[in-house]
């Protein structure tokens, strides 16, 4: 891991500590956030960002300094909702506004898994129900 990657995994692992699952994963050349399952950012081997953002915002995050399209391999956009941000954008304040972001990410999938998980709770008490009833 090279020294501005690892330094960026260690802002983003505060800045998720405690919000909801987390698992760290290497994928897109990168030390990968998973939250509940789901890809939230990324620290880049070159010190810089891969973010997952709300695809209504897309074009309005696009425009701030050092953020771009990410890409896939040559010329092959991730689409909207996914921006890589340059390491030398992320030291101030637009930097904070993506990492922001990512935080913020992590805890809707930490609302969404437990609103997932009181479901199934609720299912599964109809059903012990019904089966004490002898249906």
């Amino acid at each position: 891991m090279s020294p501005g990657q690892s330094e960026l995994v260690e802002r983003l692992r505060a800045l998720l500590a405690g919000k909801a699952v987390v698992r760290e994963v290497f994928m897109f050349g990168g030390w990968s956030f998973m939250v509940n399952e789901r890809l939230v950012v990324s620290a880049l081997k070159d010190g810089g960002l891969l973010v997952r953002v709300d695809a209504s915002r897309h074009d309005e995050l696009l425009a701030r300094p050092g953020a771009s399209q990410a890409q896939m391999g040559a010329g092959r956009s991730m689409g909207p909702g996914w921006l890589e941000v340059g390491a030398s954008a992320l030291g101030g304040p637009p930097g904070t506004v993506f990492l922001a972001g990512a935080g913020a990410r992590a805890q809707q999938g930490a609302r969404r898994a437990r609103a997932v998980d009181e479901a199934r709770a609720v299912s599964a008490a109809g059903d012990r129900a019904l089966a004490a009833r002898g249906r």
